[in-house]
């Protein structure tokens, strides 16, 4: 392993958890912090997840389960409010590498792409629009919206991103280490069941 990829990803690691920063902007301003040339090979998000992951456990180990406890019950208030959608939690939240930092991130397969919309505007919550990158490397439209976390005491950022029914079957391939890369309503419940359990 490229020594310099694993500095890069340890010091993007820092940022991830501490400043709540995603994968891509971390990996440049660690880039940046370090002095290196903006054109430095950048580590993968496998080796940034590995050291977000070390990270926790040496400098968060004590409080990172229960900020994702209360991440993963605050996605699953959502998924349930917006079940005629099939919901799928994916990012940090889901993979196990979130603090209170992480915005919760969720996957919407619609029918049609403006009833989730709708569904917010008739349950009068607040959000912006937006234009992401999906799963797929195409742009798909993101719903923001803030959420009051009561384990946390904090709001937190809430994105939906609204994709068209037939996208779900490419979503549940595994991913590069045959992890399911997102989960449904069944398996954030039973997660959020296990940790309630502990």
């Amino acid at each position: 392993m490229d020594s310099l990829q694993s500095e890069i990803a340890a010091t993007a690691a820092r940022l991830v958890v501490e400043e709540g920063l995603e994968y891509g902007p971390a990996k440049k301003r660690a880039v940046k912090q370090m002095g290196l040339n903006t054109r430095t090979a950048l580590p993968d998000n496998d080796l940034l997840e590995e050291a977000v992951r070390e990270y926790i456990a040496v400098f968060h180990g004590d409080t990172q389960p229960r900020e994702l406890a209360a991440l993963r019950k605050l996605a699953l208030t959502w998924m349930e409010r917006l079940q005629e959608f099939r919901p799928h939690l994916g990012g940090a939240v889901w993979h196990g590498t979130a603090t209170r930092l992480s915005d919760i991130y969720l996957q919407l397969f619609c029918d049609d792409p403006k009833s989730a919309e709708i569904a917010l505007i008739d349950h009068e919550v607040s959000y912006t629009p937006r234009t992401v990158t999906g799963f797929t490397g195409d742009s798909v439209e993101a719903l923001s919206l803030s959420s009051m976390s009561p384990e946390l005491g904090e709001p937190i950022g809430v994105h939906l991103l609204v994709y068209d029914h037939d996208d779900l079957r490419g979503a549940l391939k595994p991913d590069a280490q045959g992890r399911t890369p997102r989960g449904d309503l069944k398996a954030v419940r039973a997660l959020v069941a296990e940790a309630g359990d502990e």
